[in-house]
């Protein structure tokens, strides 16, 4: 049986770990913004780590539940209700038949995961179930959607997430980035400026992209490319890495994050690596940013702790 949404909370979507395979056509691999606390949730209700689960950005949604079920939810410090009783974060639980779902106010972080045993079993497109609201694949929790359900087991409720486990949610954040592929267009001082300044990330804060701002980019005196416009940041067509950022006119970066268009005629400066765009994800208006700058080499140490501290959450339940 579904479960019934009473009230769609701001915007609450569907994700999967992504659809692969299809940015080289433009369309990018949407997913949970926030990776690791999605296979989180999963893992506490005895999903595989890809299942889907709904991303609830800000605010949650309120749902009621048709038959009995064992739920989670991690990620932004949403902290969730059962007929107005308060449950855990990080920690699996049980729904009964009527029971009813909702949430308190975000106290830190900006997207919470709620996964069920079973998964959310929503349409696969593309190989994924995930919400990819520009391209028309999916759309945003309405009032009244009915949300089907995977067969799942009851009997991983009471798993916890340890402490160690947990990312901690903070309003001043580092962000590690590669340079490149077009920093050179910055002068030697704007160069610096972006990795000197602290950034304030603005309202402008989606799963296309996050804008923040705090100094304008210095950048070198140069004639654009034939046919790529007149903003002195535009280059001539290039792909979007997933993380990369861009700075129209040398102001205001923007961290293009899983919904974003694959390619574009503005240059990018650095890319967030990998194993921080969750910290991105959870990030709130408001949250002040350092970009680090690290090598190659450094991004890659970092994918691998990454990786390896995902296999520790799989560890715990195996």
């Amino acid at each position: 049986m579904p479960i019934e949404v009473h009230k769609p909370g701001l915007s609450t979507t569907l994700q999967d770990a992504g659809r692969n395979g299809y940015y080289d056509v433009g369309i990018p691999p949407s997913g949970a913004l926030d990776q690791y606390a999605l296979t989180a949730a999963n893992h506490l209700v005895g999903n595989p780590p890809h299942a889907a689960a709904l991303e609830c950005v800000y605010m949650g949604p309120e749902l009621s539940f048709t038959e009995p079920a064992t739920i989670a939810v991690t990620g932004a410090e949403l902290s969730p209700r059962v007929n107005g009783e308060a449950r855990p974060l990080w920690e699996s639980f049980p729904v009964a038949a009527g029971d009813v779902l909702d949430f308190e106010f975000v106290k830190a972080g900006a997207r919470a995961y709620v996964a069920v045993a079973g998964g959310i079993d929503g349409p696969v497109m593309l190989g994924s179930r995930s919400t990819y609201g520009l391209g028309g694949l999916g759309r945003p929790l309405a009032a009244g959607d009915l949300l089907p359900i995977g067969p799942g087991s009851s009997t991983t409720a009471g798993r916890v997430i340890p402490e160690s486990l947990r990312p901690v949610l903070s309003k001043e954040v580092e962000v590690r980035v590669v340079m490149g592929l077009y920093d050179h267009v910055l002068a030697p001082q704007g160069r610096a400026d972006f990795l000197d300044t602290t950034w304030t990330l603005t309202p402008v804060a989606d799963r296309v992209g996050f804008r923040y701002k705090g100094s304008e980019l210095e950048l070198i005196k140069r004639t654009p490319p034939f046919g790529a416009g007149q903003d002195p940041s535009n280059i001539v067509d290039a792909p979007y890495p997933i993380g990369s950022i861009q700075v129209p006119g040398g102001i205001e970066p923007i961290v293009l994050h899983r919904d974003a268009v694959s390619g574009g005629g503005y240059m990018m400066i650095a890319t967030v690596i990998s194993g921080d765009l969750d910290v991105v994800a959870q990030s709130a208006p408001n949250t002040r940013t350092r970009f680090v700058e690290v090598s190659l080499d450094e991004a890659m140490a970092a994918r691998r702790d990454y990786r390896q501290r995902s296999q520790r959450l799989a560890d715990l339940f195996t």
